[in-house]
């Protein structure tokens, strides 16, 4: 009888030990979100709730391999690749504020995704457009430059921007022409990629790339059908529509992770 109480003891302190270093190895994430009206969550009930970020961050804190999930929502409406270079002055200083919140949790993974391009796109009323995809391509690789030099163990998540209706033209003209030019961005997020995959290896991912076509052909069930000047338009994600791009950047982060 004794011996069998050693061996149940033994084995329940094989368990808990166990657990203690699945535990330990769990990883801590933190997600600085930067983006557009469509990553702030313009048009839905509640954004504080209802974003793509908070989808995103709530699909990603469900992963076994994840202990918790902070994340800060840094969304701009109308903003482009030039907004947010740091010389500008003017958004950048924000992404920063968030990261630096995250700082000293050395333990934690620092994770920027990003997701810019469709107000760059625009023929006129955003600030830059309209961006060529070459200007789009330094502009992005100005904003990374400069996170790598502030958060050097970062992680880059660069996400494919969405489609939008041909003939969107709501405060900015779109069009069939912004979305061509929509279109050309994509190679130049891959040159991106490609570009730090050699010069800082483990550091910058491709992320979403499936949300372009999903919101293609779904645009009916999961983007807001809104008024502009050259009839109904679809451009920012519904309810239903940011659960699922949500869903998207998070399958983009945890690859990024090696989750």
């Amino acid at each position: 009888m004794r011996q069998i109480k050693g061996v149940i003891c033994i084995l329940i302190s094989i368990v808990m030990c166990w657990s203690a270093s699945a535990a330990n190895n769990k990883r801590y994430v933190n997600i600085v979100f930067i983006g557009n009206s469509i990553t702030f969550g313009a048009g839905l009930p509640k954004p504080v709730h209802d974003a793509p970020p908070v989808k995103a961050a709530l699909f990603l804190s469900k992963c076994p391999e994840v202990a918790s999930v902070k994340y800060s929502n840094r969304g701009q409406s109308g903003c482009t690749t030039v907004d947010y270079l740091p010389d500008t002055n003017t958004l950048f200083p924000w992404v920063v504020r968030a990261a630096d919140k995250f700082k000293d949790e050395t333990w934690a993974d620092l994770v920027f995704s990003i997701m810019l391009g469709t107000n760059d796109s625009a023929i006129e009323g955003t600030n830059g457009c309209p961006v060529a995809p070459e200007r789009y391509y330094e502009n992005m690789k100005t904003i990374i430059n400069r996170l790598l030099a502030l958060y050097p163990n970062c992680r880059i998540v660069v996400h494919r921007p969405l489609w939008y209706s041909p003939n969107t033209y709501n405060g900015a003209k779109y069009l069939e022409e912004g979305l061509r030019r929509l279109q050309d961005y994509y190679p130049q997020i891959q040159r991106l990629v490609d570009y730090y995959a050699s010069h800082f290896p483990g550091q910058v991912f491709l992320g979403d790339t499936k949300g372009f076509d999903y919101f293609k052909e779904n645009h009916l069930t999961d983007f807001q059908a809104e008024k502009g000047s050259a009839g109904v338009f679809y451009l920012h994600p519904n309810e239903k529509g940011a659960v699922r791009l949500g869903e998207l950047w998070s399958e983009a982060i945890r690859q990024a992770l090696g989750l």
